[in-house]
């Protein structure tokens, strides 16, 4: 295979390699979940503590840590009322990018090349690079509609010893406002290990 072969090869595989993280998104999937105890960290919190990551949570929403969608956990907040079909909700997906020599720059840029080109009604607001707990990763806010839903996402992208940690918070587009001071505090209580 020549070079510019083998590009061709890599960019299509790394373009199947970030396709999950951004379907999984969009799925309003999990609005029926089962409620799983983290643990309590004494103000009104929970934490889940797993081997590679640890997160914060309000006890009001509840954590499905099932591995539906492919997910390593979905953190969902309650219905505003009967007539709520869309529950506000923090995910993690971890990929495994060994051998695939894909660093955060080279993440980021095909993550924003799919949001652009496979979101319907796609807007890419901010992507900027940040640092904390001593790792660098990308926030990336966006909107886009998916079916009757219109939503607003904010993710961040960590790179961390081959694996891709895609860690996002999904609102419906107007009740964005009104979740975001507690989802920015659950996306940044997210801590790598």
């Amino acid at each position: 295979m020549n070079k510019q072969d083998r590009k061709k090869h890599d960019m299509k595989h790394t373009l199947l390699l970030a396709l999950p993280f951004l379907f999984f998104s969009f799925i309003v999937c999990g609005q029926t979940t089962q409620r799983i105890k983290g643990k309590e960290t004494g103000n009104g919190w929970k934490k889940l503590i797993e081997t590679n990551y640890s997160i914060q949570y309000p006890d009001s929403w509840d954590l499905n840590n099932s591995g539906q969608m492919g997910t390593s956990f979905a953190i969902f907040s309650r219905q505003s009322s009967p007539q709520d079909k869309f529950r506000e909700n923090v995910n993690l997906i971890i990929q495994n990018l060994q051998g695939q020599n894909i660093n955060l720059n080279k993440y980021v840029e095909i993550s924003e090349g799919q949001i652009k080109t496979m979101i319907t009604n796609a807007n890419l607001i901010e992507s900027k690079r940040l640092s904390a707990n001593g790792y660098e990763y990308q926030k990336v806010i966006y909107t886009g509609d998916q079916g009757i839903f219109k939503l607003k996402f904010e993710q961040y992208y960590w790179i961390k010893n081959g694996k891709a940690y895609i860690l996002t918070l999904t609102c419906e587009r107007n009740q964005f406002d009104t979740y975001m001071v507690t989802g920015e505090k659950i996306l940044n209580s997210f801590s790598l290990k």
